[in-house]
């Protein structure tokens, strides 16, 4: 069992990391301030960096609850018997309309995977893990070789992963008046025309034979 100290810590945490969301939803991540969160979570300023290094490391918390919660939906949906592409595009759905809703919070939140400091950009991809699951949902095809042999599972779900990233942040720079969902799809399409084998038909094996 956690000491009264660990579940004081826990609590003042979940308050400053609720309370951070909270203002950056109401006034925008890049007018809210360490000094606003700290002020309106009642600790120091000293007390918000011993919890959170940087403003943006909330955002990483933010982050992985979500992609916990489409975790625990892909791997069920594939317990229970569903094809992998199938389930590989609901996530992609779920993922356009989380960032269209968050769009607030997941535009500086991808950037901070983009982040010129090596070891805050290490620390995002380590805290979003999209191409482990991915590479998760993928793998059945792997095993019944679907996949290309050519590249390796890691590398195809880390490029699908690194196309919700940049489908995101170029809506979000530039097409904001066009559906998220639309510009992902696309994208997707053409990287699993690259990535999935497709089937030979029996007539076209016999032409080649």
């Amino acid at each position: 069992m956690l000491s009264l100290r660990e579940r004081q810590k826990l609590r003042r945490r979940d308050r400053i990391f609720r309370t951070a969301i909270n203002l950056f939803r109401e006034k925008g991540f890049h007018q809210t301030t360490a000094t606003d969160i700290a002020k309106a979570s009642h600790v120091s300023r000293g007390t918000f960096f011993n919890y959170y290094a940087y403003k943006e490391a909330v955002l990483l918390d933010f982050g992985a609850q979500l992609l916990s919660e489409l975790r625990e939906q892909a791997l069920a949906e594939l317990g229970q018997g569903e094809p992998p592409l199938e389930v590989l595009r609901r996530l992609w759905d779920r993922l356009a309309e989380v960032s269209e809703r968050e769009r607030v919070l997941l535009s500086p939140l991808a950037y901070e995977l983009l982040n010129p400091d090596p070891a805050r950009a290490k620390a995002a991809f380590e805290a979003l893990p999209l191409g482990d699951l991915i590479a998760d949902i993928l793998r059945p095809l792997k095993l019944r070789g679907r996949l290309r042999e050519d590249m390796s599972l890691e590398r195809i779900s880390r490029s699908i992963a690194d196309v919700y990233l940049l489908s995101a942040l170029r809506w979000a720079a530039y097409t904001p008046g066009r559906q998220l969902k639309e510009e992902m799809t696309k994208f997707l399409d053409l990287m699993l025309e690259g990535a999935v084998t497709r089937e030979t038909s029996k007539r076209e094996k016999a032409a080649k034979a």
